[in-house]
């Protein structure tokens, strides 16, 4: 029997979606029961061929299909369930077909159409092989029927007078349908459609071409909110950084960069965030902390447990505004970090004659020290250059407007310069004050905040508003801007423990220029730029980190004031020469000090965690503690220097409010970082004891619920057991796992055992989760309050403090230098001398195990020159001598003994220095251009009573415009600025010739050697590295060339040609003398009376000159 023929339905058989679809086929796949065909069911005869089959489209008008057959109609049963549960299919019967009903021709055609329309929205018309609807016109608008893709009103009709089976379809059919029931135009009004859903929105693409994830849009607002702003991320237990940031902490620490989805992302541990931390800063980079102000037990109780933890930028911070921990491994030159604040006026002028005004405040955040200046620069800025070596500045605020280009080419000098150990960051602002915005925003925080406990009793006294209206106008500017760039950071009230404006020159002070603590390796040495080497080697013998701060600054600035530097002086001898219990014993308290003032700035920034405070306190107590009460007076101490006696009063004071905090707290539990537990009285902070109230009573419910567990389970004797971090777990044997309730937990298990937890104890863990996380957020919050009540009633005495034992320190340390070998006191005097018995460079001393050979000289003062010629031979010693009597002087001002035997001196208000030959090409310097830069400034900058230092100048350029130069750099010293001069030199006819012109002013001294000549006629010289009276014959620089290992062929040459050039040039000398002579003696007979003394004097002059017959090249 063929297929579909005569074949009846079942009263169990139900109406197929296939029976809609299915071309009569002789075969099926077996594991294919459904199956869908539009087209009809025919005779085998009448089927088109498989090829046929394979090539109709069966979902497109056109296509050729076979004429239906008809078959018996059925009506299908309905079941609950809806329009899909009627066509669900049921294979009762497998293998079987249903049986196709007989249709009319009128019911085929409107199956036809309806078939058609069906493939249109199944394709949703997007096929391009379907014809589109017609464009209606205004004329066929009123047609009777509009046709549109042979469906529209009159197909209406037809459905209206379609089958049963057909309005199933229709149901079907709208259930399907997704499309809204709006009518587009040109076409029929269609039925109505199902509800419109509502469409998620299209999430947006990274560039990964993946969508962004609730975490990467986090970070993108976060991005947007904070330009400019290397973000750490916390995230989980790690700190992640996003983006560009990822690619700089990569570069900048050495850490993985790697592709995540959108981002590149970096990360590095939660506890190693500090340490990655200061790398960036020290690298110039700002860097914003991200943290989650939500937990995990307080997120599962809240509306947004299933959106990303809440995060926000919590700390903000630079290499300034961060303080560091104390007693931190990396505070290698135990200095805090500045920051500097320029504001640049243009005075007129161009190229050379260019002249600036600049005002310039340093500010210290750590401590609160603000510097002020103001200052005239000329076009190379050494001025500038002067400030930025003696304060280091880790971080520089500028406007946006830059400034002149000098100023702009010597600041990117030293932000580029590696020689500071650290990178300088320059931060601008976009818009600079006028003077009226800027003083009105400084009285506007000077007078808001008077009232602050915080505030020094100069500030609330008003005597800083006063001296910040005698400011000039460009240090007012700057210091608005100080104030309110650091008002960003929430740190602007360091300003209030301010007790004084330092200007940063004073007439109590030597500022020794750039160049000078280059030359002398002031701070560091000229080699690895390291602290070994330097001067501050040898005088830094301080123990305590605030103390070697103090020194830094004394060092670099020199006592002129000639009672404060007596003070220091006498108390450093005293402290040498008449040691008593109580300096051993602040020796011995000074020696396990942590950074008190460090701990203090973080205690009043509220940064100090509890296990500092654990050491600040005792450290505090101890220096409170070591001396009792010394009486009314400090004079009741027992020292001879007031100084002392000004020290040893101030410590005593301490006791009382120290010992007030200590009583609050267990340092025990301070110590162990247990802020919960840090209070003796229990009630100071109420809320601390409530939480800790409600955790015990969270304690007691469980272990009532261990009671029922113990009754459940039949174990009398069972305890709760805790396993990697989790507690309050059943701990059951695997052979006992029936007795467990079906709704307990498997938290983990082994195994032998299992461990659980029921649904009771289950919320009151997670219950104590989010007391402790409460309890932990209250104990903070009053840790912060007790170190702010700390803040506002001890921080005053406590700075005091720290400030007396940072200058006790400087005085030991000056006064273990005083102790060492071959060390003397010097004697100050108001004549105008230097006068240097068995003098000795201090760290060529240090750094050689042979004996220093020492040297002698005098400058001014009774029957000696002010100024000296030294020449010599190279590698003779020359600059070291010279160096030495330049750093015994500034040691003597600083107050320290010196290497001598005997050294009087008076005071001199500076050093000034020109040595060596380099160039700045950077900053658009030639090496000669340096020279004479330099130059020009000594020139600018001496007086009577400063003390300078030339070294070999001229020798950059040709010998006679370097001799030239020389002499009258050299006489312009010695006749207009009368200052103590030492002038090295290789020109001997300079030398002989500037002391035959001042024989009262000048005396040419020479490195003493001795020179021998061997059979092959090779000079050997032996230096004695002595300064002895007279010129040397020579400067030898051919033998020096020998010691570098030049080969023997080019130095006989070269001894040849030297040779025959002395004797051109001697022979030339002679001649000139000659004319001149000769030229002076016909004045002489022509001039009168009045006017033949000077001619008279310099014929004298020529004719010495003639008779020498030491001169040599």
């Amino acid at each position: 029997m063929s297929k579909g023929k005569g074949r009846k339905l079942g009263p169990t058989r139900q109406p197929m979606i296939s029976s809609f679809f299915q071309t009569s086929s002789p075969a099926r796949r077996p594991f294919s029961p459904i199956v869908i065909d539009l087209t009809d069911s025919e005779d085998e005869a009448r089927r088109p061929t498989k090829k046929q089959r394979t090539q109709a489209n069966l979902f497109l008008p056109g296509t050729p299909s076979p004429p239906p057959e008809q078959a018996a109609s059925t009506t299908p049963v309905r079941r609950s369930g809806g329009a899909a549960e009627q066509w669900r299919f049921n294979p009762a019967t497998p293998g079987e077909s249903p049986v196709q009903p007989e249709r009319s021709a009128e019911e085929e055609a409107a199956r036809k159409k309806r078939r058609q329309q069906f493939a249109k929205k199944l394709l949703k018309e997007n096929s391009a092989f379907i014809q589109k609807p017609r464009v209606v016109l205004a004329s066929e608008a009123d047609s009777d029927v509009m046709e549109v893709d042979g469906g529209g009103a009159a197909e209406k009709g037809s459905d209206a007078s379609g089958s049963e089976s057909d309005d199933k379809f229709k149901e079907l059919e709208e259930m399907f349908s997704h499309k809204s029931g709006k009518k587009e135009k040109g076409k029929a009004k269609a039925p109505k459609a199902a509800p419109k859903r509502t469409k998620k929105p299209p999430e947006e693409l990274g560039p990964s071409g993946l969508p962004y994830t609730a975490l990467e849009q986090q970070v993108r607002s976060l991005k947007k909110k904070h330009p400019g702003i290397l973000l750490m991320v916390e995230v989980g237990y790690k700190y992640r950084f996003f983006g560009e940031d990822a690619k700089v902490a990569g570069k900048e620490m050495g850490i993985v960069c790697y592709p995540d989805r959108n981002f590149d992302t970096a990360s590095i541990p939660a506890h190693r965030r500090d340490i990655h931390l200061k790398k960036l800063l020290s690298k110039g980079h700002k860097v914003g902390i991200v943290e989650q102000t939500e937990t995990a037990a307080l997120k599962k109780v809240g509306d947004n447990r299933n959106a990303p933890f809440e995060r926000v930028l919590t700390h903000l911070y630079t290499a300034t505004t961060y303080v560091d921990e104390m007693d931190s491994v990396d505070d290698v030159d135990r200095s805090a970090p500045l920051l500097m604040c320029l504001v640049e006026e243009l005075r007129g002028g161009m190229g050379v004659d260019e002249k600036v005004a600049i005002g310039m405040v340093i500010l210290c955040p750590s401590t609160g020290d603000v510097t002020w200046d103001h200052f005239e620069d000329g076009h190379m800025r050494t001025e500038l250059e002067t400030r930025m070596i003696h304060t280091k500045p880790a971080e520089l605020l500028l406007p946006q407007t830059k400034l002149s280009k000098p100023t702009e080419r010597m600041l990117a000098h030293f932000a580029g310069n590696t020689t500071f150990g650290h990178s300088i960051r320059i931060e601008r602002y976009k818009t600079q004050m006028s003077y009226t915005e800027a003083f009105e925003s400084v009285s506007e925080f000077y007078t808001r905040k008077t009232q602050s406990p915080n505030a020094s009793e100069s500030f609330t006294s008003g005597r800083l508003m006063a001296t910040v209206t005698d400011f000039p106008h460009p240090v007012t500017i700057a210091l608005a801007q100080c104030i309110k760039y650091l008002s960003a950071f929430g740190i602007e009230d360091a300003l209030l423990a301010t007790r004084f404006f330092s200007v940063f020159t004073t007439k109590a002070h030597m500022i020794l220029n750039g160049n000078t603590l280059t030359n002398l390796e002031i701070y560091q040495n000229d080699t690895d730029y390291t602290k070994r080497g330097s001067l501050m080697w040898i005088l830094d013998q301080t123990k305590t980190k605030f103390g070697s701060r103090l020194l830094r600054n004394w060092v670099g600035k020199p006592l002129v004031d000639m009672q404060l530097l007596q003070e220091r002086i006498n108390a450093v001898e005293e402290l040498v020469d008449s040691p008593s219990m109580k300096s051993i014993r602040l020796r011995s308290l000074l020696e396990g000090l942590p950074d008190l003032a460090k701990g203090l700035c973080r205690i009043q920034y509220g940064k100090c965690t509890s296990k500092e405070l654990a050491i600040l306190l005792p450290a505090f107590n101890k220096v409170a503690t070591t001396f009792s009460d010394f009486g009314e007076n400090p004079s009741d101490v027992g020292f001879n220097s007031p100084l002392l006696n000004d020290i040893f009063f101030a410590l005593p004071k301490l006791r009382e409010p120290i010992q007030s905090v200590i009583a609050d707290i267990y340092l025990k539990h301070a110590l162990e970082g247990n802020m919960d537990l840090l209070w003796i009285d229990s009630e100071k902070y109420p809320k601390v004891a409530d939480a800790k109230t409600s955790i015990q009573d969270n304690e007691l419910q469980l272990d009532i619920e261990l009671k029922s567990i113990r009754r459940i389970l039949k174990r009398p004797s069972l305890q709760w057991t805790t396993v990697s971090g989790e507690e309050y777990l059943v701990e059951v044997s695997r052979a006992d796992d029936r007795i467990v309730p079906i709704d307990w937990n498997v938290i983990s298990s082994t195994k032998k055992v299992r461990r659980y937890r029921s649904p009771i104890v289950k919320g009151h863990v997670e219950e104590r989760h989010r007391l402790q996380e409460t309890l932990e957020a209250e104990a903070r919050t009053a840790y912060l309050s007790f170190l702010e009540e700390i803040t506002q009633n001890h921080y005053a005495i406590l700075r005091d403090t720290v400030n007396k034992l940072a200058i006790a320190d400087c005085l030991n340390s000056l006064a273990h230098v005083a102790a060492s070998q071959g060390y003397v006191k010097p004697t100050f005097t108001d004549i105008d001398k230097l006068h240097i018995v068995g003098g000795r460079h201090p760290m060529v001393e240090a750094l050689l195990s042979d004996p220093f050979i020492s040297n002698d000289i005098r400058m001014g003062g009774v029957n000696h020159s002010r100024s000296k010629i030294i020449t010599g031979p190279n590698m003779g010693g020359k600059s070291s001598a010279v160096r030495m009597v330049a750093l015994i002087a500034i040691m003597a001002q600083v107050g320290s003994y010196v290497p001598a035997t005997e050294v009087t001196l008076s005071l001199s208000d500076g050093v000034l220095t020109r040595m060596g030959a380099s160039d700045e090409l950077a900053r658009g310097r030639s090496t000669f251009m340096v020279e004479m830069s330099e130059t020009s400034d000594i020139l600018l900058n001496a007086t009577s009573k400063s003390l300078v230092i030339l070294d070999e100048l001229g020798r950059g350029t040709s010998t006679f415009d370097g001799m030239a130069i020389a002499q009258a750099v050299l006489q312009h010293l010695v006749e207009v600025k009368r200052c103590k001069t030492l002038f090295i030199t290789h020109y001997p006819l300079v030398a002989t010739d500037m002391e035959r012109r001042f024989p009262k002013d000048l005396q040419n001294l020479h490195m003493g050697f001795t020179e021998d000549t061997r059979m092959n006629g090779i000079r050997e010289i032996t230096f004695l590295y002595r300064l002895t009276p007279g010129i040397a014959t020579g400067s030898f620089g051919i033998e020096c060339a020998r010691l570098a290992g030049l080969p023997e062929g080019i130095l006989g040459a070269a001894s040849s040609q030297a040779e025959k050039l002395r004797v051109l040039v001697e022979e030339r000398s002679k001649r000139n003398k000659l004319r001149k002579a000769g030229r002076l003696l016909t004045q002489c007979m022509n001039e009168t009376s009045s006017d033949i003394a000077a001619s008279l004097q310099e014929l004298r002059i020529t004719v010495d000159s003639l008779k020498s017959d030491t001169v040599t090249l």
